[in-house]
């Protein structure tokens, strides 16, 4: 028989440390930064989940809602219950990857672009985010000096003693292809390479029935500038 949304939320131990019981008493959105900015409420969202309405938290799932949260765990240090609704939505955004319902979301559908942008970046460079990744034309908030920056990376990285790219220690160093080795090894034990992917999977899926352009790793195809810039301008007060 197949597992309910719940009973699968009930196998992952952040769902399990998270919510012991919830009163409804609203704490947790009074003290959340998020819930502050965006149409967020963390109290509705542990309510829903405790409810255990399969109906309500597939919604969820295929919300942007849960995609809201900062992961501040600001929640964790106020609930009179010993409630953490970060840990909570953790769990309802990996059972979103799982079942590729974040695709269905604005929201979710970034998670392509955060896996493509940061999480590969991590097992080809050993760095969540290089300096060579973060290029002007992609984020032309960092301004003309970025711009200068990107062009002129050798002699500025050498003036403040960072070994760019090269082996040794420093900062920006190359790292070891053994430890790339090792990272790669902590992906694949703890569910990271399966969990990438899914998300490579659902999303190339998305992109055929929105007749997107996919290509699969690349930071410069249709889907991936889709994903990375859209916002409806309707997630916040």
């Amino acid at each position: 028989m197949e597992k309910t949304f719940y009973q699968q939320l009930m196998q992952d131990v952040r769902f399990i440390e998270g919510l012991k019981a919830c009163m409804n008493c609203g704490v947790c959105t009074a003290i959340c930064p998020a819930a502050d900015f965006y149409n967020y409420d963390p109290r509705i969202i542990v309510d829903t989940v405790q409810s255990q309405d399969e109906t309500e938290i597939e919604k969820l799932l295929k919300s942007d809602t849960i995609w809201y949260c900062g992961e501040c765990m600001s929640c964790s240090t106020r609930c009179p219950r010993g409630n953490v609704p970060g840990l909570i939505i953790i769990a309802l955004r990996s059972l979103s990857q799982d079942t590729g319902y974040f695709a269905k979301s604005e929201k979710g559908r970034q998670q392509l672009a955060i896996k493509r942008a940061i999480g590969d970046n991590i097992l080809k460079t050993g760095y969540c985010v290089h300096f060579d990744m973060v290029k002007p034309e992609t984020h032309p908030e960092q301004g003309p000096v970025w711009e200068w920056l990107h062009k002129n990376p050798e002699p500025v990285f050498s003036k403040i003693g960072a070994n760019y790219k090269k082996p040794g220690a420093g900062a920006l160093r190359q790292v070891p292809e053994e430890t790339l080795l090792e990272i790669k090894k902590i992906f694949d034990e703890t569910g990271g390479t399966e969990r990438f992917k899914k998300i490579e999977s659902f999303s190339e899926s998305k992109a055929r029935e929105m007749t997107i352009d996919f290509r699969s790793g690349s930071t410069d195809c249709d889907y991936f500038n889709h994903v990375f810039t859209t916002n409806n301008n309707t997630h916040t007060h």
